[in-house]
């Protein structure tokens, strides 16, 4: 049967699943980034060959293509080459909908993007049928081999991926007024400080947490991302999972894990308007002083000061999902990813834009002008750290094992599905080890229709 695809993680979400087995460490945030912002650079037009005189269409999620790219970059691009690009964003809500169609119907736009992870190329885009080999590119040299491994199947490259995966970690972000408010006065270290710290908070009249569930993948975080705490607690879980000898049920940390994140929204500390609240606001009610904190990447700071220049970034603190008493950064080399589309009419010129995009100065002028970006997945480029960044990751250590959604396979397409049993969690229609079972029950379903040799 063909099936190329089924419900996953929207938004700007950065996520995805490695290959099976796969031994390479995940790279650490790099140790000669400068704390100091590089010089904003310039796209400027070089000479060309001759111009042609058609359009590359490019399809994407909501929240995965950022201005410098899309509008600075493809105008350069189109200047050099006389090649225009079209952007067509989706709504993150729709979107895997909308390529599911195109995709099925032979109608796939040139270029499309998607998330990366050795499950997601196999079982929701089928790459090996639908998207162009890319191995023999020279940006694969410089990309950071991690994230070269999230879009690799079956020793293929067929995915470009540009992403700050060292500043994208998902982590608490905090208010440290409103902390030194509620007479806090280090960040929590395990689950029980970190809901005590909840109740202090909570007793000023502040909400603890800012969850949008609405958008019905934010809230998912909180779980997968700890991944590495569950592999910490029992060696050798992931590979125990991927070989179909080991369920999440059956698992008493990954229970006790979503147990606490029941217990975050049973009291209170999510709000009382959670279910409505939305990714969209986030930035604004962080500055409202009615939230003390949010799951988010560690740019989201400087994208407050970007959109609200009186609060500088310096207001914020940052500290580990501790769910679990995990207190690693998580490890996270997956995230949107660019796809050619194999039935497409303009494969040579499409990989002639990937190449364009992962040109040194291209990738810097993305840094310098994208405050969701520190840095990004490749040499040759000057990271933009903040000095509370840089004291944040001596502080905490990156796991050496990767996310749940990246390490452990049929984890990722299931994203969506995850975030309406953990709403069912909330509102008391499903417990917390009846969650872990529908993972477990889509696990085996999605690893059947691969045909999985683990799940005969």
């Amino acid at each position: 049967m063909k099936r190329l695809f089924v419900s996953m993680a929207v938004g700007a979400l950065v996520v995805g699943c490695s290959s099976p087995g796969s031994t390479a460490a995940p790279t650490a945030a790099p140790s000669s980034a400068p704390s100091q912002a590089a010089q904003a650079s310039t796209p400027a037009a070089s000479a060309s060959p001759a111009k042609q005189n058609f359009t590359l269409t490019v399809l994407e999620s909501q929240g995965w293509v950022y201005p410098a790219e899309q509008t600075a970059l493809a105008q350069k691009f189109q200047d050099q080459t006389g090649i225009k690009i079209d952007y067509q964003i989706v709504p993150s809500a729709n979107y895997f909908q909308v390529l599911a169609t195109k995709l099925n119907s032979g109608q796939a736009p040139d270029i499309f993007g998607g998330q990366s992870g050795v499950s997601d190329l196999k079982v929701t885009y089928n790459v090996e049928k639908n998207a162009v080999d890319l191995s023999d590119q020279e940006w694969v040299k410089r990309e950071d081999p991690n994230a070269v491994a999230q879009a690799t199947l079956n020793g293929k490259v067929y995915g470009q991926e540009i992403a700050d995966i060292y500043s994208s970690y998902w982590i608490i972000i905090y208010n440290k007024a409103i902390f030194q408010q509620a007479g806090i006065t280090d960040v929590p270290a395990t689950f029980a400080d970190f809901a005590a710290d909840s109740d202090k908070i909570k007793a000023l009249g502040v909400t603890p947490i800012y969850e949008p569930i609405s958008d019905g993948w934010h809230h998912v975080l909180w779980f997968p991302e700890i991944g590495a705490q569950l592999q910490k607690l029992e060696p050798g879980i992931y590979d125990k999972l991927n070989a179909n000898q080991a369920t999440l049920a059956a698992d008493p940390n990954a229970l006790n894990a979503m147990t606490e994140l029941n217990q975050l929204y049973q009291k209170g500390y999510f709000g009382s308007s959670a279910l409505s609240a939305t990714v969209a606001d986030q930035e604004k009610n962080m500055t409202t002083g009615k939230y003390a904190m949010t799951i988010s990447g560690m740019t989201l700071p400087n994208q407050i000061n970007a959109d609200f220049p009186s609060i500088p970034a310096s207001n914020y603190g940052y500290f580990p999902i501790p769910l679990d008493d995990n207190q690693l950064l998580p490890t996270h080399p997956a995230g949107p990813t660019k796809f050619i589309w194999s039935g497409g009419s303009h494969i040579d010129a499409a990989k002639q834009y990937l190449a364009f995009l992962a040109q040194p100065d291209n990738l810097q002028y993305m840094i310098d002008n994208t405050p969701a970006f520190e840095t990004l997945d490749y040499t040759g480029v000057k990271a933009k750290w903040t000095a509370d960044q840089q004291a944040f990751l001596a502080k905490y250590t990156a796991a050496t094992d990767l996310v749940l959604q990246d390490a452990v396979t049929y984890v990722n397409p299931q994203w969506i599905d995850m975030g309406k049993d953990i709403v069912a969690m909330f509102t008391g229609k499903e417990t917390p080890t009846q969650v872990l079972q529908a993972i477990d029950g889509r696990r085996t379903q999605e690893a059947k229709a691969a045909k999985d040799p683990a799940w005969p």
